[in-house]
C-alpha cells in the first residue's frame, strides 16, 4: 500500500483527457470501459467510483455510481460492487451521450476505509454524504465525447 496521495486512475481505453472511444457510448455498446487503479493508501477498505458530466446543459450529469469494489481494475463491462442511481434513475453504466458538442467526462475514484452500508439504487448526493470522513484518497481520469 502507497501513502495517501499516490493514487492513480487509468484505462487501457484511453488516456487522460483523450476521446472515450465509441464502443462505450450510446452510439456503440455502451459498456463501461476498463478501469485500473494503484497506490491505494494503508487502510483502504473499499472504494468507490463515480462518472460524471459536468457539461451537460442541466448541470452536472452522472452516469455511473458503484461502491464497495475491491482489487485494483474493473474489466470492460463490468459489474461489481453495488450499483446506484444515475441521472436517468437506473442502475449502472450510461455512457456518455452529449446533445451537442464535446463533453468532459470524469471518473473520480474514492478509496475509504470502511465498506459503505447503502442500498442498490442509492443517488451521488447520498453516496458522498456516506463516504465524508471515509475517503483516504481521491483519484480522477477525465476523458472527452462528442457526438457525430
Amino acid at each position: 500500500m502507497a501513502p495517501a496521495g499516490s493514487l492513480t486512475l487509468e484505462s487501457s481505453a484511453f488516456r487522460e483527457g483523450a476521446l472515450i472511444p465509441q464502443q462505450y457510448t450510446c452510439d456503440g455498446e455502451d459498456v463501461s470501459p476498463p478501469l485500473a487503479w494503484t497506490g491505494a493508501p494503508q487502510g483502504t477498505a473499499s472504494y468507490a467510483l463515480i462518472m460524471d458530466d459536468p457539461d451537460a446543459p442541466s448541470g452536472t450529469w452522472d452516469h455511473w455510481l458503484v461502491w464497495n469494489l475491491k482489487g485494483s481494475a474493473l474489466a470492460e463491462g463490468a459489474r461489481d460492487g453495488v450499483s446506484g442511481s444515475n441521472s436517468w434513475g437506473t442502475p449502472g453504466w450510461r455512457g456518455p451521450c452529449p446533445p451537442s458538442g464535446t463533453h468532459r467526462y470524469v471518473f473520480r475514484l474514492l478509496a475509504l476505509d470502511a465498506a459503505l452500508d447503502l442500498l442498490p439504487g442509492t443517488r451521488k448526493e447520498a453516496l458522498l454524504a456516506a463516504a465524508k470522513g471515509h475517503v483516504l484518497a481521491e483519484a480522477r481520469l477525465v476523458g472527452r465525447y462528442a457526438r457525430g
